[in-house]
C-alpha cells in the first residue's frame, strides 16, 4: 500500500473530523464541569491543550503519507498508526452521549452527579487509551526498521501518554 486511494483519504478525513468532534464533546463536558465547580481553570486549560495536540498529530500523519519522498515501508507503518488512532477515536465516540447528560446534571445545582460523570468518562477514556497504547507499542516495534514510520508511531505514543497524564492529573483532583 504505497499511497492512499481517494476513498481511503476521504475515510481518514471523515474519521479525523469525527475524532475532533469527540475531543470537542469531551472538552464541552470538561468545560461545563469547570463552570459547575467540578474542575479548576488549570484542569480546563490542560484539557483544552489536548485538542490541538491530537489535531496536529493527525494532520502531520496524513501530510507525511502524501509526501512522495517517504519510502513505502514508512507509508505502511504510518497508515497503520493512523488506523490505530482512528480505532481510538471510534471507541471514544461511544461517550458522546455524556454531553447530553452533562446539561441535565449541571441544572441540578449539586456537582456530585456531574463529578461522577466526569470521573466515569475519565476512567473509561483511560482504559481505552491504555489498551490502545499497547497496540501502538507493538506497531512501533514492527516499524523499527522504517525510521519515518517508527518516529510517527513514537509521536503518537507521546500524544497518548500526554493525554493519559492530563486525564490522570484531572482524575486525582475529582
Amino acid at each position: 500500500m504505497r499511497r492512499l486511494s481517494g476513498k481511503t483519504k476521504r475515510l481518514f478525513a471523515r474519521h479525523a473530523r469525527q475524532a475532533m468532534f469527540v475531543m470537542s464533546v469531551a472538552l464541552g463536558l470538561l468545560w461545563s464541569s469547570a463552570r459547575a465547580g467540578v474542575l479548576s481553570e488549570r484542569d480546563l486549560k490542560q484539557a483544552e491543550s489536548l485538542k490541538p495536540l491530537f489535531a496536529n498529530l493527525m494532520t502531520d500523519l496524513v501530510e507525511t503519507v502524501k509526501r512522495s519522498d517517504v519510502p513505502n515501508g514508512d507509508i505502511v507503518c504510518i497508515n497503520s498508526t493512523i488506523r490505530e488512532l482512528l480505532q481510538i477515536s471510534d471507541e471514544l465516540a461511544s461517550y458522546e452521549y455524556l454531553i447530553t447528560m452533562e446539561k441535565d446534571l449541571t441544572d441540578v445545582g449539586d456537582d456530585n452527579p456531574l463529578r461522577g460523570v466526569v470521573k466515569f468518562a475519565v476512567d473509561k477514556t483511560n482504559v481505552i487509551l491504555t489498551s490502545e497504547r499497547k497496540r501502538l507499542v507493538q506497531l512501533s516495534e514492527q516499524c523499527i526498521k522504517n525510521p519515518v514510520g517508527f518516529g510517527k508511531a513514537q509521536e503518537s505514543l507521546r500524544v497518548i501518554d500526554t493525554t493519559t497524564g492530563i486525564l490522570n492529573s484531572i482524575r486525582e483532583r475529582l
